[in-house]
């Protein structure tokens, strides 16, 4: 019979390994059919959104023709404990010479957003939308051009990996220090949108899963 360890040994293992087990909150299960608690947000007309099978996982999809519409789901994260987001999107093609400065550019394939809601009617509330760019390079960082309570970040930009499932993770609250200059340890909401009604463009995309985790 194989001896047992002694138990001071098997405290230190359980001590040792307890940091390394990583903390997941699943914010967007798409994978398993589910939309609850998304809700739609319309700036014009809607984005068509819609669960579809692509290499035998279960996304979401939208499509734009001239729309600008967005899945949101209210959900308190403590980016103290959780504040690195995961997720992967995979677009059809990039928009092509849209000016992502000026109002008229202000169209992207796929975005997410997070959101920290503030002050009355939501007056000094911030977002940080993570991008596929046309012109921006990756790791570029630039004001919206509607509002000054929304910051832009490239994480993908052009054609080359278009076409592609593309995986990303960012820490959310070392991204909100660097875009609006405070330390942020909680956002409200979670957002993704397709939209093309500033061109107008059209354009399709996908959304897999979204998660944010400690690590």
């Amino acid at each position: 019979m194989r001896p047992a360890l002694p138990l001071s040994l098997l405290a230190a293992l359980l001590f040792c390994a307890g940091p390394s087990m990583a903390e997941t909150l699943r914010v967007g299960s798409f994978s398993s059919g589910d939309l609850d608690g998304w809700e739609v947000k319309s700036f014009k007309g809607e984005t068509r959104y819609e669960l579809v099978r692509d290499g035998g996982v279960t996304v979401l999809q939208a499509s734009t023709d001239g729309m600008a519409s967005g899945r949101f789901r209210k959900i308190r994260i403590d980016l103290a404990r959780t504040p690195v987001l995961r997720w992967r999107w995979k677009i059809e093609a990039p928009y092509r010479g849209n000016d992502e400065d000026a109002r008229a550019g202000d169209d992207f394939p796929v975005r997410i957003y997070v959101v920290v809601e503030r002050g009355p009617l939501g007056l000094r509330s911030r977002a940080l939308n993570y991008v596929w760019a046309s012109g921006k390079p990756v790791g570029a960082r630039w004001p919206n051009p509607y509002t000054s309570q929304a910051m832009m970040q490239a994480v993908d930009s052009g054609e080359a990996r278009a076409g592609s499932w593309v995986s990303h993770q960012r820490n959310v609250r070392d991204d909100l220090r660097a875009a609006f200059g405070e330390d942020f340890t909680e956002i409200d909401a979670v957002a993704v949108m397709t939209d093309g009604d500033n061109g107008p463009r059209q354009g399709r995309a996908w959304y897999g899963d979204i998660s944010f985790s400690s690590e």
